[in-house]
């Protein structure tokens, strides 16, 4: 049987994951010092609770070698295949523990894939995995074919409240502000397993029109599934997904909430889409 893991970035909710028949490890998010696993210990909603009243951003902390070897030996001693799918190696030392717990098990049909990427491309990642496993795919198949697939993984976010990259330090006090002003909602993308600025716009609207024009320079395919997402504004998203209700009608379309590891960083009010590049 082949195992599928990701870690709690990936942003599936648990009742997905059940249904999908996987395995999330949930990172830990820290208030001062309160300790929380992210969608078991936490929800969503608590999280985002705290971090609006929150002076000082909270922090995460990655999955360890011992908690990944663990779940690895429980399957290899089964004689299950795993394939591993986390939160980019460039964002979190995530995997590289998962890498160190590898080498402790020693066996050779565990795969751990670099997807450079989180939050719902990641999850969307997962669900084209569990597709491929579904199908009847072996192991070394559903490795190669995602492998192939990662690098098209696109995901475009559109940030409304600049207060959390400021906090964050990502963005000074003097840019923020003079942005919340002038109601500048920055668009992100990821890119060799970053964050990065792709583009600037004047109100949502905007926003929602520059998010257009990139999925007209690189459209999505429709061979893959599509994902959209928030944080802790479905309000927000319910105008995304009908801005782009066309596109979004000619795939399997998941909704997802975008959780603590990420929340952090963005705050409340943001919307995104992913998706695979044709």
């Amino acid at each position: 049987m082949v195992r599928i893991i990701t870690d709690s970035s990936s942003d599936i909710s648990l009742a997905r994951a059940e249904e999908l028949g996987i395995d999330m490890i949930p990172l830990t998010v820290i208030f001062g010092e309160e300790h929380f696993k992210s969608n078991i210990e936490i929800t969503n909603s608590e999280f985002y609770a705290r971090l609006r009243v929150a002076e000082k951003l909270p922090t995460t902390a990655q999955i360890t070698p011992s908690e990944f070897e663990e779940i690895f030996r429980k399957y290899t001693d089964a004689g299950d295949d795993i394939i591993g799918l986390f939160i980019s190696a460039e964002m979190s030392g995530t995997y590289q523990n998962a890498l160190l717990a590898k080498e402790l098990v020693g066996a050779p049909n565990i795969h751990l894939i670099e997807t450079a990427t989180v939050t719902f491309a990641l999850g969307l990642i997962v669900e084209e995995a569990v597709k491929m496993r579904d199908k009847g795919q072996t192991a070394e198949e559903m490795a190669a074919n995602l492998k192939a697939m990662i690098p098209r993984v696109t995901l475009y976010a559109v940030i409304e409240d600049l207060k959390y990259l400021r906090m964050g330090g990502r963005l000074s006090a003097t840019s923020a502000i003079f942005a919340s002003i002038l109601g500048i909602c920055p668009c992100i993308t990821i890119k060799d397993g970053l964050v990065e600025v792709v583009g600037k716009a004047r109100g949502r609207k905007a926003a929602l029109k520059l998010v257009e024009n990139l999925l007209e320079k690189a459209p999505p395919s429709l061979d893959y599934d599509v994902t959209t997402a928030h944080t802790d504004s479905p309000e927000h998203m319910k105008a995304f997904d009908e801005y782009f209700a066309k596109e979004l009608k000619k795939h399997t379309h998941h909704k997802m909430e975008i959780g603590s590891i990420v929340g952090t960083h963005v705050g409340p009010g943001a919307c995104g889409i992913g998706y695979v590049r044709k």
